[in-house]
């Protein structure tokens, strides 16, 4: 048997050890309070109060607690007020016809105030960029319409050209932006073309980081470097000044389009500055901006042009303001794909041959390593790359312009002369020329041929929002409905008075007969219920045999 231990095992240490503990917690210690130093002092200093040798000690002491029972008050009094107003504000929500007190009209105003705010906030986006839109262009004295380069008829909206020239004394002129990603003997037919209705000026805007994922807002009067070189700048900035020096006065110039254009990185590219902002997804602009350039010149830019629902589906695709989590990506995808040359897709994505566009999306999805669990290929992420990099700012595509020019509706020929009065149109070309050989374009093999689906049709009016029509027939619809109900009551209930004096007392009795038993049909349970209606089956119905 073990002995059992009678006493605690010791504590005793050697005098190294223990200085050595000593040291160390004075050490930490130190530590602390350096760390304190500079966090700063957390715990509040105690209110030292009123010393013995003060005069008047006992007066400052009474005042102190005076004050305090003042503040004491003052928080219970507004503690009242507080649920006064709620008792009133659910009174008011139970009977209206309670008056408010004298403090709720500023809370009445603060309200209105919110509630405008939201009504704002809630407004239809399309219904603002309509207003924004007139505004623009009942403002500007020359209009810059912004066309993609790669599909310039496509980018034009006869309905706002049409708006422009009913404004009076207003210039038209075009923009071949994204003149980069288009074969040079392209470009030069699409402006052969564009120049015999307006003037047109070749533009390649500074290449700004515009097609990652994530909106990136820009910093204002961030300057650009060197690298992000813009060409036909020069040409545009003479054409405005040229226009400016001949009309004598300041000018406003309002940039318009389609979304993803590149309406603010153009006005970007004039002013040199990063001043409006830009991203992949459609729509930023959403109000109108003024940037000055000089004294005599303002630019204004614009929200994008609203289509047509009436538009092609692949029109729809490209132009449409809303983005690819909307709208179903498969076929704004697929719509795109139909119209592009199916074997320069195949050598420009570097898949195999397809038949359709469900084969070409599993195998883009296969290429981009695009998998969903299980490891199927997600075809839907598919659709989405590639409608985002045909919209974006890096693909090559282009388009053939018509074979002959026909004027559009819109126009004539005093309306093409009117809209060349006052510019250099010498001097635009030479100009143009110089920045088609500035530019470097793609070659034709690499780019892709896509077949445009012509003039895209838009909407000004706020009416014309096809949102707006429906409501517009639902309200119709229920003003007609209610009137014809009425109408259906007042004819029924003078059918009933004439009937009711025509009837005799067992047709009347034979009428009621129904709706007892409809009656005894609600109340009766579920069982009695099929009873009831396998009787209703059986009865033979003898109005039959004499038709």
């Amino acid at each position: 048997m073990k002995r059992p231990k009678l006493k605690k095992a010791s504590k005793r240490m050697t005098c190294h050890k223990r200085y050595k503990i000593q040291k160390k917690v004075r050490e930490h210690h130190r530590k602390l309070r350096k760390e304190a130093k500079k966090r700063g002092r957390k715990k509040p200093r105690k209110d030292p109060g009123v010393p013995n040798s003060a005069p008047f000690k006992e007066a400052l002491l009474r005042e102190a607690e005076l004050r305090k029972q003042q503040l004491e008050e003052l928080k219970q009094q507004q503690k009242l007020d507080r649920q006064n107003e709620r008792n009133k504000k659910r009174k008011l929500e139970t009977d209206p016809d309670v008056k408010l007190s004298n403090t709720e009209p500023v809370t009445e105003e603060l309200g209105q105030r919110k509630a405008k705010k939201a009504k704002t906030s809630k407004q239809n986006p399309k219904r603002l960029y309509c207003q924004e839109l007139k505004k623009v262009i009942e403002a500007s004295d020359v209009v810059l319409e912004v066309l993609d380069a790669r599909d310039p008829l496509g980018c034009r909206c006869p309905q706002v050209e049409e708006a422009i020239i009913r404004g009076g004394q207003k210039k038209l002129v075009l923009v071949l932006n994204k003149s980069d990603l288009v074969p040079k003997e392209n470009l030069e037919n699409w402006l052969s073309y564009l120049n015999k209705e307006l003037p047109t000026v070749v533009f390649k805007a500074s290449t700004q980081q515009k097609d990652k994922r994530k909106r990136i807002k820009v910093k204002k009067k961030a300057a650009l470097s060197k690298s992000e070189v813009c060409v036909g700048k020069q040409g545009l900035w003479k054409l405005l000044e040229g226009f400016q020096k001949t009309s004598g006065k300041a000018i406003h110039v309002g940039v318009i389009g389609f979304p993803n254009v590149g309406k603010s990185s153009v006005i970007n590219s004039l002013k040199q500055e990063q001043i409006c902002s830009v991203g992949v997804s459609m729509g930023l602009t959403r109000c109108m901006q003024l940037v000055p350039l000089d004294k005599q010149i303002t630019i204004i830019d614009s929200p994008c042009f609203i289509v047509s629902p009436l538009n092609s589906a692949p029109a729809l695709a490209l132009r449409s303001p809303a983005s690819i989590e909307v709208v179903r990506p498969l076929e704004a995808a697929s719509a795109i794909l139909s119209q592009a040359d199916a074997q320069q897709v195949v050598l420009k994505f570097t898949v195999p041959v397809f038949t359709n566009s469900l084969e070409f999306f599993t195998s883009f999805a296969q290429r981009r390593g695009l998998h969903q669990k299980g490891g199927s290929p997600n075809v839907e992420g598919a659709a989405k790359v590639l409608w985002s990099e045909w919209t974006g700012a890096f693909l090559g595509y282009y388009c053939h312009p018509p074979a002959s020019w026909t004027p559009p509706p819109h126009f004539n020929e005093s309306i093409v002369t009117d809209m060349k009065w006052g510019f250099d149109l010498e001097e635009l070309e030479k100009n143009n020329a110089h920045s088609i050989q500035a530019i470097k374009s793609p070659h034709l093999a690499s780019s892709i041929l896509f077949q445009s689906s012509g003039l895209t049709n838009g909407v000004i009016d706020e009416k014309d929002i096809p949102e707006e029509l429906l409501k517009q027939k639902k309200q119709k619809q229920e003003q007609e409905s209610y009137e014809d109900v009425k109408m259906d009551q007042g004819i029924v209930d003078e059918e009933g008075d004439d009937e009711s004096l025509a009837m005799s007392p067992a047709e009347e009795a034979c009428e009621t007969l129904p709706e007892k038993s409809r009656a005894d049909k609600q109340s009766a349970p579920s069982f009695v219920l099929d009873k009831m209606t396998e009787e209703e089956d059986d009865v033979y119905d003898f109005s039959t045999d004499y038709v």
